[in-house]
């Protein structure tokens, strides 16, 4: 048990040091040596974990996603709220979030897959919205599958923008001006009044989440 507590810790320094590389260097700039450098370990133990720089850097895409559960909510469309406010908020504290969405939006990353964290929202955005819809949530030319796209994409394009002018620091500002302006497009006004889009959303949504995906771990 011991061993293999020390290779989950192993393997968790090695991505938190490729994170620290990527989201500074880029991932075609960046190096195995400097992973190895910044994550203070040997070759022999980063290429039992990983073969390559893009093993790597899948691993940082992969591991922005924390598998935290959001509690259900009588409304979808809050719960799509709260999907955005809490990635939002995980991207300003989370190294490991942003250097992920460094390689998704790094077009010079070339021969990396990016796709994968543009599906991973896409679905569960759909998801909501088809739920959103079923319970009579959604204006009647709404589709779902388009507008889980479109609703990635404009944030996509906002938290870029937020780091290309601020380094994040206005991002939580911005992410609320985006949900005021798209969500009277896709949902009833009766809907939105009762729905919370305040910037201070996303810390209350990750500390629920937390709680609550902490509750159904035990209860597993």
């Amino acid at each position: 048990m011991a061993e293999q507590e020390r290779a989950i810790r192993t393997r968790r320094a090695i991505l938190l040091a490729a994170a620290r590389v990527f989201e500074e260097r880029g991932y075609q700039t960046a190096t195995i040596s400097e992973i190895l450098s910044a994550a203070g370990v040997t070759k022999g133990a980063l290429y039992f974990h990983f073969q390559s720089k893009d093993e790597l850097a899948q691993g940082v895409l992969a591991a922005q996603d924390q598998n935290l559960v959001i509690p259900d909510r009588p409304s979808k469309i809050q719960e799509i709220v709260d999907i955005v406010s809490l990635h939002t908020y995980r991207l300003l504290t989370d190294p490991m979030v942003r250097a992920g969405v460094r390689l998704t939006m790094d077009q010079l990353a070339h021969g990396l897959d990016r796709s994968g964290p543009f599906r991973s929202w896409a679905v569960p955005v759909r998801e909501r919205l088809e739920r959103a819809q079923a319970q009579g949530e959604l204006l009647p030319h709404v589709v779902p599958a388009e507008t889980a796209d479109i609703i990635v994409g404009a944030y996509a394009g906002i938290q870029s923008m937020s780091q290309a002018l601020s380094d994040y620091q206005d991002l939580v500002v911005r992410v609320s001006a985006l949900l005021r302006h798209l969500l009277p497009s896709i949902a009833h006004s009766s809907v939105l009044t009762a729905t919370d889009i305040s910037e201070s959303r996303g810390n209350r949504v990750y500390e629920e989440a937390l709680r609550h995906t902490e509750t159904l771990t035990a209860t597993i």
